[in-house]
Protein backbone atom coordinates (compact mmCIF):
# COMPACT_ATOMS: atom_id res chain seq x y z
CA UNK A 1 0.00 0.00 0.00
CA UNK A 2 1.51 3.32 -1.05
CA UNK A 3 1.98 5.91 1.66
CA UNK A 4 -0.25 8.99 1.49
CA UNK A 5 1.20 12.49 1.73
CA UNK A 6 -0.84 15.53 2.75
CA UNK A 7 0.08 18.71 0.90
CA UNK A 8 -1.27 22.23 0.42
CA UNK A 9 -1.66 23.03 -3.28
CA UNK A 10 -1.16 26.65 -4.27
CA UNK A 11 -0.49 28.74 -7.32
CA UNK A 12 2.24 31.19 -8.27
CA UNK A 13 2.27 32.74 -11.72
CA UNK A 14 -0.19 30.22 -13.10
CA UNK A 15 1.89 27.21 -12.02
CA UNK A 16 0.69 24.74 -9.40
CA UNK A 17 2.93 24.03 -6.43
CA UNK A 18 2.55 22.06 -3.23
CA UNK A 19 4.20 22.02 0.18
CA UNK A 20 3.97 19.63 3.10
CA UNK A 21 0.89 20.27 5.19
CA UNK A 22 2.69 19.64 8.47
CA UNK A 23 4.84 22.74 8.04
CA UNK A 24 1.90 25.05 7.32
CA UNK A 25 0.11 26.41 10.36
CA UNK A 26 -2.68 28.34 8.66
CA UNK A 27 -3.71 30.17 5.54
CA UNK A 28 -4.78 33.79 5.92
CA UNK A 29 -6.21 36.35 3.53
CA UNK A 30 -3.78 38.94 2.19
CA UNK A 31 -3.46 41.91 4.53
CA UNK A 32 -1.42 45.10 4.50
CA UNK A 33 2.27 44.28 4.86
CA UNK A 34 4.63 46.74 6.55
CA UNK A 35 7.84 47.02 4.51
CA UNK A 36 11.12 46.60 6.39
CA UNK A 37 13.84 49.14 5.48
CA UNK A 38 16.80 47.64 3.61
CA UNK A 39 15.31 44.17 3.67
CA UNK A 40 16.47 41.74 0.99
CA UNK A 41 14.15 41.46 -2.00
CA UNK A 42 12.64 38.16 -0.86
CA UNK A 43 11.29 39.77 2.34
CA UNK A 44 8.01 41.53 1.58
CA UNK A 45 7.79 42.91 5.11
CA UNK A 46 6.06 42.07 8.37
CA UNK A 47 2.50 41.71 9.59
CA UNK A 48 1.00 41.61 13.04
CA UNK A 49 -0.89 38.32 13.10
CA UNK A 50 -2.93 38.17 16.31
CA UNK A 51 -0.18 39.88 18.28
CA UNK A 52 2.71 37.96 16.73
CA UNK A 53 5.09 39.72 14.36
CA UNK A 54 5.36 37.51 11.30
CA UNK A 55 7.97 37.90 8.53
CA UNK A 56 6.33 37.73 5.11
CA UNK A 57 8.44 36.30 2.31
CA UNK A 58 7.99 36.57 -1.45
CA UNK A 59 8.08 32.92 -2.37
CA UNK A 60 8.58 33.67 -6.08
CA UNK A 61 11.87 35.48 -5.32
CA UNK A 62 13.01 32.62 -3.09
CA UNK A 63 12.38 30.15 -5.88
CA UNK A 64 13.97 32.36 -8.56
CA UNK A 65 10.68 33.00 -10.33
CA UNK A 66 9.72 36.32 -11.91
CA UNK A 67 7.67 38.67 -9.75
CA UNK A 68 4.05 37.90 -10.48
CA UNK A 69 1.24 40.34 -10.95
CA UNK A 70 -0.66 41.02 -7.77
CA UNK A 71 -3.29 38.33 -7.97
CA UNK A 72 -6.62 39.28 -6.46
CA UNK A 73 -6.89 36.07 -4.45
CA UNK A 74 -3.44 36.36 -2.89
CA UNK A 75 -3.07 34.48 0.37
CA UNK A 76 -0.41 34.10 3.01
CA UNK A 77 0.56 30.57 4.03
CA UNK A 78 1.81 30.89 7.62
CA UNK A 79 4.34 28.22 8.52
CA UNK A 80 4.95 26.51 11.84
CA UNK A 81 7.86 28.23 13.63
CA UNK A 82 9.97 25.04 13.49
CA UNK A 83 10.05 25.36 9.68
CA UNK A 84 12.02 28.61 9.93
CA UNK A 85 14.44 28.26 12.85
CA UNK A 86 11.74 29.34 15.30
CA UNK A 87 10.77 32.48 13.38
CA UNK A 88 7.19 33.28 12.44
CA UNK A 89 7.17 33.22 8.66
CA UNK A 90 4.44 33.55 6.06
CA UNK A 91 4.70 33.01 2.31
CA UNK A 92 2.80 35.07 -0.28
CA UNK A 93 1.10 32.92 -2.91
CA UNK A 94 -1.28 33.91 -5.71
CA UNK A 95 -3.99 31.55 -4.53
CA UNK A 96 -4.46 28.40 -2.46
CA UNK A 97 -6.22 25.64 -4.37
CA UNK A 98 -6.79 22.92 -1.81
CA UNK A 99 -5.39 20.47 0.67
CA UNK A 100 -4.58 17.24 -1.13
CA UNK A 101 -3.87 13.71 -0.10
CA UNK A 102 -1.53 12.20 -2.65
CA UNK A 103 -0.35 8.66 -2.97
CA UNK A 104 3.39 8.15 -3.27
CA UNK A 105 2.59 6.30 -6.51
CA UNK A 106 1.48 9.64 -8.02
CA UNK A 107 4.74 11.40 -7.16
CA UNK A 108 7.79 11.32 -9.42
CA UNK A 109 10.78 11.82 -7.16
CA UNK A 110 13.46 14.14 -8.45
CA UNK A 111 17.00 12.88 -8.79
CA UNK A 112 19.61 14.15 -6.39
CA UNK A 113 21.02 16.94 -8.60
CA UNK A 114 17.60 18.40 -9.40
CA UNK A 115 16.40 18.35 -5.82
CA UNK A 116 19.59 20.01 -4.60
CA UNK A 117 19.50 22.80 -7.16
CA UNK A 118 15.79 23.34 -7.65
CA UNK A 119 14.30 22.77 -4.18
CA UNK A 120 11.90 20.29 -5.75
CA UNK A 121 10.93 17.20 -3.77
CA UNK A 122 8.96 15.71 -6.60
CA UNK A 123 6.32 16.19 -9.24
CA UNK A 124 2.76 15.22 -8.30
CA UNK A 125 0.75 13.89 -11.22
CA UNK A 126 -2.92 14.76 -10.89
CA UNK A 127 -5.99 13.45 -12.68
CA UNK A 128 -4.60 10.38 -14.39
CA UNK A 129 -6.22 9.14 -17.56
CA UNK A 130 -8.13 12.31 -18.34
CA UNK A 131 -7.73 13.65 -21.87
CA UNK A 132 -6.69 17.17 -21.10
CA UNK A 133 -3.68 19.43 -20.98
CA UNK A 134 -0.95 17.28 -19.46
CA UNK A 135 0.91 20.19 -17.87
CA UNK A 136 -2.19 21.42 -16.06
CA UNK A 137 -2.07 18.15 -14.15
CA UNK A 138 1.45 18.57 -12.80
CA UNK A 139 2.00 20.01 -9.34
CA UNK A 140 5.56 20.84 -8.31
CA UNK A 141 6.13 19.69 -4.74
CA UNK A 142 8.68 22.10 -3.27
CA UNK A 143 11.02 21.57 -0.36
CA UNK A 144 10.11 24.67 1.60
CA UNK A 145 12.24 23.69 4.61
CA UNK A 146 15.34 23.58 2.39
CA UNK A 147 14.48 26.90 0.74
CA UNK A 148 14.12 28.50 4.18
CA UNK A 149 17.20 26.93 5.71
CA UNK A 150 19.31 28.08 2.74
CA UNK A 151 17.75 31.55 2.78
CA UNK A 152 17.81 32.06 6.53
CA UNK A 153 21.43 31.04 6.83
CA UNK A 154 22.30 33.51 4.06
CA UNK A 155 20.39 36.49 5.38
CA UNK A 156 19.16 35.81 8.91
CA UNK A 157 15.74 37.35 9.35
Amino acid sequence: MAEMKDVVQFEIGGVQYALDIHISREIVEMMPITPVPRAPVHIAGIINLRGEITNILNLNFLMGLPAGNKAENQKIIVLVPEAANGSNVGLIVDDVQSVLQVSEDDIDQMDETMSKEAYVKGIIKMGKGKEKDENKDLVIWIDIAKILSDTLTETEL
